[in-house]
């Protein structure tokens, strides 16, 4: 099973890093990257929550508890298996020069991106395929940017969708009587 992983990994991340590599494509992905980051997330969560209405509050709040959620759960999965980043094992890659100092496995900017995109597509369907069109261009750009094996991002889709289901079906009534409470 693992050589299916790793045979899986390599083809993609070759397809994607090498193949698909564009002067266009290199510039583009490093700013879609950045979509990922708590640098962008961040300050987007803080304005529905503080600028917001109810509506934009309450999605606020979900996202911020699923992005503590998802982002625990990465890391810890990060620590705890220790996988080397595609850059340091693989010998031919684009790496644009990007140096990161923790592991890779699973993607941090995927399952963040995926948890936020989540809550979006179960609060407000008609941004469903706009949200999850952009977590998904995040993905990408980490196996582009040679950062993540295309697994590393299948795990931060799965962090991150599970993470946004289970905050928006099990803990909506706590967010929702919180945003009330304020």
């Amino acid at each position: 099973m693992k050589n299916r992983f790793k045979w899986f990994d390599e083809k993609l991340i070759k397809l994607i890093n090498d193949k698909m590599k564009s002067k266009f494509l290199d510039k583009v992905m490093l700013r879609i990257t950045n979509l990922g980051s708590v640098m962008f997330i961040f300050p987007f969560i803080f304005v529905l929550i503080i600028l917001g209405n109810k509506e934009a509050r309450t999605i606020g709040t979900q996202s911020a508890i699923t992005l503590c959620i998802s982002q625990t759960i990465t890391y810890s999965l990060k620590s705890l298996l220790s996988r080397e980043r595609p850059y340091n094992i693989l010998k031919n890659l684009n790496t644009f020069g990007i140096i990161l100092k923790d592991y890779s496995f699973p993607s941090g900017h995927t399952s963040a991106s995926f948890s936020v995109a989540t809550i979006i597509v179960l609060n407000i369907p008609e941004l469903s395929l706009f949200a999850i069109s952009i977590a998904f261009l995040i993905g990408i750009s980490r196996i582009y940017l040679g950062v993540h094996y295309p697994t590393d991002v299948v795990a931060g889709i799965i962090i991150g969708v599970g993470s946004g289901i289970i905050v928006y079906v099990y803990l909506i009534t706590y967010v929702r009587h919180m945003i009330n409470f304020f």
